[in-house]
């Protein structure tokens, strides 16, 4: 008689969020008199699941933010889907938080003002002011709610970016390059804040950067990313626990992957265009 076979359940994996399906974005040049154009992104499939945090990497021009601000809805794609939560995106919302490399905060409002803007734009702030000092808290600003942003440093304004971006409660956060016109040591502690605010939110976060440690440093998975027509190369698995040390043998290993396969899909890159 055989003996019975055992099944242990395993925990469900998190519900996909977001899904880019077979999505390709092809500009023109304007100032062009032929109809010049250039495919920033062909047949692009990504599928993103809830309180996943996803890098994308790739050489300068491959797509990278032209894919971000398509999920974004900043921008749409001439043929393919996105979708958020099963529902096409059609435009922007505040559901889909977006950071820029640069803090773009209003210089005209305080601290406090920048990161209460988006109840105001809503209508909820009445209804949300008492979150705003929790969110000046958990980005570490506590001191400096009555600042403007020229009062403040780089770090500072890019922890107010997030904190303004997260009050909305967005199901996905998009971040391009908020870190990459940092210096070393503020970007390493803007990193540890963002951690713990993913953490704490248990956020879906897509990350857009050129910079592999910071990749392996923060994602779940590393999307690569080939020079332009933009597709996905490979994606890689970053799983192993967090907190990471950036001098371990597993991390060197992954860094090491990542550049391999880095270095595979940016060859016989084409000349440039910034997209």
């Amino acid at each position: 008689m055989s003996s019975p076979s055992i099944v242990i359940n395993s925990p469900a994996a998190p519900p996909v969020i977001i899904e880019v399906k077979n999505v390709t974005r092809v500009f023109w040049d304007a100032r062009e008199k032929s109809e010049k154009s250039v495919s920033a992104l062909e047949n692009v499939d990504l599928s993103v699941r809830k309180g996943e945090f996803v890098s994308l990497i790739g050489p300068s021009g491959c797509g990278k933010t032209t894919l971000l601000r398509l999920i974004a809805g900043l921008d749409a794609p001439q043929s393919g889907e996105l979708l958020v939560e099963g529902e096409p995106v059609t435009g922007t919302s505040h559901e889909r938080g977006y950071v820029f490399q640069q803090a773009n905060l209003f210089p005209w409002e305080t601290v406090e003002e920048n990161i209460a803007f988006g109840l105001k734009a809503r209508g909820v702030y009445e209804e949300y002011r008492g979150d705003v000092a929790e969110y000046i808290a958990m980005a570490g600003l506590k001191g400096f709610e009555r600042s403007y942003p020229h009062q403040i440093s780089g770090g500072m304004a890019q922890r107010a970016s997030l904190a303004r971006a997260l009050i909305n409660r967005p199901k996905a956060l998009l971040l391009d390059e908020p870190m990459g016109a940092l210096d070393s040591f503020t970007r390493m502690d803007l990193q540890e804040k963002l951690l713990e605010l993913w953490q704490k939110f248990s956020a879906t976060i897509i990350l857009v950067t050129h910079d592999i440690d910071e990749a392996v440093y923060l994602s779940d998975r590393i999307v690569i990313m080939t020079p332009r027509p933009g597709r996905i190369s490979e994606i890689i698995d970053a799983d192993y626990p967090r907190p990471r040390s950036r001098s371990s043998a597993r991390f060197v290993e992954l860094r090491n992957k990542v550049l391999e396969k880095f270095h595979l899909a940016g060859a016989e890159a084409p000349v440039e265009y910034a997209i």
